[in-house]
């Protein structure tokens, strides 16, 4: 267990949204909201007096005020120091949000564990990315010479699992659905790849930008 509670800034322009975030956080004995911003107030002074680990913006509806904002705010001084995890409403605007600087964002609908374990993971300085969000964001380092068959939601959610290389058991177990519908979706994958096995297609999705190996 921490030493200390990770020390958080709700930013949101909604007052609802902000109150319901700092509730959320407070049935989570190692997560402190320290205050709570709209993204119109002054963030650099803010940084000074709350002295956050981590900062969960939530970027709403209104895509282009919360871009702007963020991309505003990533380009002080003192903000690199500080992770930023975005909420998103919608998964279409991961790819922007990636743009403005910010290198862990999961749902807004994400379960209250997801998000706590995705502020401990920002706060860590990682990257945190959910399924939906990874193939519009990551880049491919290499890329493959042929273009493969977009993958479904639930295909996105086995190949990460196959990347951290879980058994069909296992990944049956972590998604809650048969090891023959595991094996109906391995399969899938391996054909959309053109792959002979399990650590190919992971190699050529992680060429094609959709895990991280």
């Amino acid at each position: 267990m921490p030493e200390r509670s990770l020390r958080i800034l709700i930013v949101a322009a909604d007052a609802l949204t902000r109150a319901g975030l700092a509730a959320i956080l407070a049935t989570q004995p190692d997560l402190q909201s320290v205050g709570q911003l709209d993204p119109t107030e002054d963030l650099d002074d803010a940084l000074a007096v709350f002295q956050p680990d981590v900062i969960l913006w939530d970027v709403g509806y209104v895509a282009d005020d919360a871009l702007d904002a963020l991309a505003e705010f990533t380009q002080l001084s003192s903000a690199p120091t500080i992770p930023i995890l975005a909420l998103l409403a919608d998964s279409t605007l991961a790819t922007a949000v990636w743009q403005a600087g910010v290198r862990a964002l999961i749902p807004r609908s994400a379960p209250i564990a997801t998000l706590a374990a995705a502020l401990q993971a920002a706060a860590a300085n990682l990257v945190v990315l959910d399924t939906s969000s990874a193939s519009s964001v990551l880049v491919p380092a290499i890329g493959l010479p042929y273009e493969v068959e977009p993958l479904t939601a639930r295909e996105r959610e086995v190949l990460q699992l196959m990347a951290q290389g879980l058994p069909n058991k296992s990944i049956a177990r972590d998604l809650a659905i048969s090891e023959h519908t595991v094996k109906f979706h391995v399969n899938a994958i391996l054909s959309k790849f053109g792959a002979q096995s399990r650590t190919e297609a992971v190699v050529l999705a992680s060429r094609a930008g959709l895990v991280m190996l």
